[in-house]
């Protein structure tokens, strides 16, 4: 069967495999008590509206985008419209567990590298009336998945393969399973131009939601101080919420700045992919799960 001609996107759509949205939030209203200590109010006033409050500012409204992915485990999105510097809020509300994790992701604030994203991550609660706040148990740091390899399919053309080799990093190369040769995998669009890098390697923070569920948070900075405008994605942030124990599904959302044809474009998507488990099957991808890191000494 020749999927092309079922594919409404472009080739090397990123977004092919998304889900539809979830509305289940809509009428709800969370107090997340955040160990940080700045409470955080998300008031869902319709499918596609909430009202947020934070550090004691007045209540704002914002266009939101959710999706689901266990039963009761929420991917939550949403752009600050008309902040001063852009920013992303993304939660994962696990009503299982009554538990959050919070990523404000904003754009600009390196002065020296005024793409470059900084990510914020916090860990909380959900308040419960009658129950007493307690400092645990949280969402948290893991190291669970170092020294796996996961290829991701992101529509019928569109695959990439992560290598989760250190704590604080990833790196990517191509999928076996479609291309034969780096050669070929160069001609593919996600890599594009990174062969005039030292390494694929990228921050990354892993942090478990449950037994089988993860959420991922990669953000393209080595790239973008290295590159810039050499490549059309610029830094981004994307954000994989996991889920092992459906087989192998992410729902993510992606926040940054795309250059292309000169000109900057915001990135704020949001996708979802189909993956499973592979093992080192030959000698370069078992040598990718140990090669040094150059942008660490």
């Amino acid at each position: 069967m020749d999927l092309k001609k079922y594919n409404k996107h472009s080739n090397h759509s990123i977004v092919q495999h998304t889900p539809p949205l979830c509305y289940e939030l809509s009428g709800e209203r969370f107090v997340l008590q955040m160990d940080d200590g700045d409470d955080y109010i998300l008031d869902f006033k319709s499918e596609d509206y909430l009202e947020w409050t934070w550090k004691e500012e007045q209540s704002k409204q914002e266009k939101y985008v959710c999706l689901k992915s266990d039963d009761q485990i929420y991917l939550i999105s949403f752009e600050v419209d008309g902040a001063s510097q852009r920013a992303n809020h993304t939660f994962v509300i696990d009503k299982e567990s009554m538990l959050v994790t919070r990523v404000v992701a904003t754009v600009g604030k390196n002065k020296r590298w005024p793409y470059l994203i900084s990510t914020d991550i916090v860990f909380g609660a959900i308040w419960q009336e009658g129950v007493e706040f307690e400092p645990f148990p949280r969402h948290s740091f893991t190291s669970d998945m170092i020294g796996t390899v996961v290829e991701w399919a992101y529509g019928s053309e569109l695959s990439t393969t992560h290598i989760y080799f250190d704590a604080h990093f990833y790196r990517i190369t191509y999928t076996r399973s479609r291309v034969e040769s780096l050669e070929q995998a160069r001609e593919e669009y996600a890599f594009n131009n990174m062969a005039n890098l030292p390494s694929s390697d990228e921050p990354t923070e892993y942090i478990r939601i449950k037994e089988g569920v993860y959420f991922v948070i990669m953000t393209e900075r080595n790239c973008e101080k290295v590159l810039g405008p050499q490549v059309p994605w610029r830094s981004n942030t994307h954000g994989f919420l996991q889920n092992y124990n459906s087989g192998g599904y992410v729902v993510a959302r992606a926040f940054g700045t795309s250059t292309i044809d000169g000109v900057d474009r915001a990135t704020n998507i949001i996708d979802g992919a189909y993956g499973y488990f592979i093992g080192p099957a030959d000698d370069e991808l078992k040598a990718k799960l140990t090669d040094i890191n150059p942008f660490i000494y």
